[in-house]
């Protein structure tokens, strides 16, 4: 069985979540669109709102969030693998 690079896979992660919230926050701003997801988000990740200050607040926290899930995640993984 393949071990898991746990810092790589938390890297990745959160640098998806990370633009995932970066974007969803910029388009909720401009376009009204994922405006449920954003106020869900919200009730997470302080400071994330439809603003440029508060996507820039929301992909910070995603990035921890995510990167955290991940190292978490592939480190459990590695240690069921055994």
């Amino acid at each position: 069985m393949a071990k898991v690079d746990a810092k790589a896979l938390g890297l990745s992660l959160g640098i998806v979540w990370s633009a995932a919230m970066l974007i969803l926050g910029l388009t909720t701003m401009l376009w009204d669109w994922g405006s449920a997801w954003v106020d869900l988000m919200s009730s997470m990740y302080i400071g994330y709102e439809a603003t440029f200050l508060g996507s820039i607040i929301g992909a910070i926290w995603g990035f921890v969030d995510a990167g955290i899930g991940g190292l978490i995640i592939a480190l459990l993984y590695n240690k069921l693998a055994k």
